[in-house]
């Protein structure tokens, strides 16, 4: 069965956005090494992207060509009135049932972009495999947190960790049974 992985950059007080969806924070982080943190090798091991509306909006906000092309992305969203484009598929409906769906696909890895409101709807519905996170050497004043909310306690069990010299702390979470 496949795994959704949720790969994702957040500061110190663990937002992984500026109120307004904004992540230019992370360009202000100093990376002399040049380092992608393992990006590459995470995007290889993914043939398929899952995010909320917002997330989605964000990216297109970059004035960039979409970036996971090649790759089946789906974007969670309530506005029915949405139409798929080449490289995207609006999901409206049976939110989870798909995605229940898509893990039993033959298919590599599954990348839960985010954000805050859909992780929590997935971590509450036990649907996140692994978490895959960045530690990121800022403190912002406010913004969307990797959480949104949850009602239950959840288990979470360190897998490694890494240093960066940037300053950078990566962090690899299974979700246990």
């Amino acid at each position: 069965m496949r795994k959704i992985k949720l790969y994702i950059a957040m500061s110190l007080n663990g937002k992984i956005a500026r109120k307004g969806g904004e992540v230019d924070w992370l360009e202000a982080i100093p990376n002399p090494a040049q380092s992608d943190y393992g990006y590459e090798e995470f995007y290889k091991s993914i043939d398929a992207t899952i995010m909320g509306k917002k997330t989605y909006n964000q990216i297109m906000s970059w004035g960039i060509d979409f970036p996971y092309t090649g790759k089946k992305n789906y974007v969670f969203t309530s506005n029915t009135e949405l139409k798929n484009t080449e490289h995207v598929n609006f999901v409206s409906e049976n939110h989870l049932d798909l995605i229940n769906k898509i893990k039993k696909e033959e298919g590599k890895n599954i990348w839960l972009i985010g954000g805050g409101n859909l992780n929590s709807v997935l971590i509450e519905e036990n649907l996140i495999d692994e978490m895959i996170v960045f530690v990121m050497p800022i403190v912002l004043p406010n913004g969307i947190s990797l959480f949104d909310t949850f009602l239950t306690d959840k288990s979470i069990q360190l897998k490694s960790t890494k240093s960066y010299s940037s300053g950078v702390v990566q962090l690899v979470y299974s979700l246990k049974s």
